[in-house]
């Protein structure tokens, strides 16, 4: 009799666990998301705890001024000026227990990194916030491919 209850305790535990894991997998913004002025993809992927992004491609791989591909020539540090963008990680941010992410996020853009928080604002969109003290603002991302 021991045996048929812990086997159904068993059966009970898994699915309740499995439903329970549903939605956090179908709120995971595991992906690659187009930026709002479509100028650039990141993909967002499980790096350890945390979720990071990584340009993947960008509008327009040649520097007109170099003939080159773009590079984070606006780094404060001078010996990270000539990594190349398509590729560079541009967060790695830790969950927060509601869904979100929130750590730093790097801006290729001005050389700076800010506060910043990713939401999952249903499946076809990010909300990708930054904050520079108690400035902050956002964009909204949709997602690439399926």
């Amino acid at each position: 009799m021991f045996k048929v209850i812990a086997t159904k305790s068993a059966v009970t535990i898994t699915l309740l666990l499995s439903t329970s894991l549903s939605p956090v997998i179908a709120d995971d913004p595991v992906g690659t998301w187009l930026t709002q002025n479509s100028d650039a993809q990141i993909r967002v992927a499980r790096c350890g705890a945390s979720m990071c992004g990584t340009i993947v491609w960008i509008k327009d791989p040649v520097d007109s001024r170099t003939g080159q591909p773009p590079v984070d020539e606006k780094n404060p540090n001078p010996s990270m000026r000539n990594r190349p963008l398509v590729g560079l990680r541009i967060f790695a941010m830790i969950g927060d227990g509601d869904g979100n992410w929130s750590g730093g996020i790097y801006n290729a853009d001005d050389g700076q990194t800010y506060r910043g928080r990713i939401m999952l604002r249903g499946p076809e969109q990010l909300e990708v916030q930054g904050c520079a003290g108690i400035f902050c603002g956002s964009e909204t991302w949709r997602k690439v491919g399926r």
